[in-house]
C-alpha cells in the first residue's frame, strides 16, 4: 500500500486539512452527524471516540466536513465506521481521503464494515467485498400476545461477574474476540442472558443510544433462545424507541420485532476487506444483532 495521503488536500475550490478525531469539536462532530440524517447524540459521539481512532477534514475556517473512524479488536481485525461527508461536499473525494488515512493505519488487518447505499461504489472500490444485508429495525415498540408468554425461560439480568463469559460468547458469533469494545459496551448497558446448566448460551444488551434506545449485541443459537432474552428489553421500553440491527430478515425473530413496532427502516450491506496473508474472518449464525451501525 502506499504512504498515507497528504495531511492537506485541494478539494473542489476549499482547501481541507486532515486532524485526528479526539482533536474535533464534539459540538462540530454532532452536526455533521445530523446533517446527513444520522441520530446520534453527543453522548454516542464520545461513546464512539472512546472506542476507537480516526481522522476529520476542516477547511481553512475550522468547519467540519467530514469524519472516518476505525475500531480496533486485537493485532488482526478492524471495524470501520463514522465515514461521513457534509452534504454539500459529497461525491468530491473528501470520504476516499479520509478512508485512505483509515486504511493506512489498519494496514495488514481483517476489515469490516456497514455500507449505505451511497457509499457502496467507495467501498467496492477500496476492494471490500459484499457480506449479507442488515436491516435496521426500529420504531415505538408495544408488547405483543407473544411477550406475554407465561413460559418462564431461564433467563436473568446480567452481573459483573458475567462479563468473561459474554465477551466469549460474543466471540464466537462475531468471529474475533471484542474484549475491549464488550467492557465497554457492558458498562452502559442492561443485559439479559439464557443460562442452561450455569453456563450462558444467549444474550443481548441495551443501552441508551439516539433517540431512545439500541439492543445489542445480541448472541443466540436459536430464535427461540434470541427471542428469550431481547423479550425483556422490549417490555422495559414499552411505548419508548427503541432500534435493533440484525442480519436475520425472515423467520420467528424477524416476525416478533415487526410485531412488537420494530419495523426495518433501513438497510445497510455489511461488506469485508482481507488483510495481507490472512484469512477471512467471517461472522456466525448466532448474531442476532450488532452493537450499532457504527459499531458493527
Amino acid at each position: 500500500m502506499d504512504a498515507p495521503a497528504s495531511e492537506s488536500k485541494l478539494i473542489d475550490s476549499f482547501k481541507m486539512h486532515v486532524a485526528t478525531i479526539e482533536s474535533a469539536n464534539l459540538e462540530q462532530l454532532h452536526a455533521l452527524s445530523v446533517s446527513v440524517g444520522w441520530p446520534l447524540r453527543s453522548e454516542d459521539l464520545q461513546f464512539l471516540r472512546d472506542c476507537g481512532r480516526g481522522y476529520v477534514a476542516h477547511d481553512d475556517i475550522g468547519r467540519l466536513t467530514g469524519s472516518a473512524m476505525w475500531f480496533p479488536h486485537g493485532d488482526d481485525f478492524a471495524t470501520i465506521g463514522m465515514v461521513i461527508t457534509s452534504p454539500r461536499l459529497q461525491s468530491n473525494g473528501t470520504a476516499r481521503w479520509l478512508m485512505e488515512h483509515v486504511l493506512w493505519d489498519c494496514w495488514g488487518r481483517n476489515l469490516r464494515l456497514n455500507a449505505t447505499r451511497a457509499s457502496r461504489r467507495l467501498y467496492h472500490s477500496l476492494d471490500f467485498q459484499p457480506m449479507r444485508t442488515i436491516y435496521q429495525c426500529q420504531g415505538i415498540v408495544r408488547q405483543t400476545d407473544s411477550t406475554a408468554t407465561t413460559e418462564q425461560p431461564p433467563v436473568r439480568r446480567l452481573e459483573g461477574e458475567d462479563l468473561a463469559a459474554v465477551a466469549e460468547l460474543d466471540a464466537g458469533a462475531f468471529g474475533v474476540s471484542r474484549m475491549a469494545l464488550i467492557g465497554k459496551l457492558f458498562a452502559q448497558s442492561v443485559g439479559y442472558g439464557l443460562f442452561r446448566g450455569g453456563r450462558l448460551e444467549a444474550f443481548a444488551l441495551c443501552r441508551p443510544f439516539g433517540r431512545g434506545h439500541v439492543i445489542g449485541p445480541v448472541v443466540a443459537d436459536s430464535d427461540a433462545d434470541a427471542l428469550a432474552v431481547i423479550r425483556r428489553h422490549v417490555a422495559a421500553h414499552e411505548n419508548q424507541f427503541l432500534r435493533l440491527d440484525t442480519p436475520v430478515e425472515t423467520g420467528p425473530f424477524a416476525t416478533f420485532l415487526s410485531q412488537s413496532g420494530l419495523a426495518v427502516f433501513d438497510t445497510v450491506l455489511a461488506m469485508s476487506r482481507r488483510g495481507k496473508g490472512r484469512a477471512d474472518v467471517v461472522p456466525g449464525s448466532n448474531l442476532y444483532g450488532l452493537a450499532s451501525h457504527a459499531l458493527g
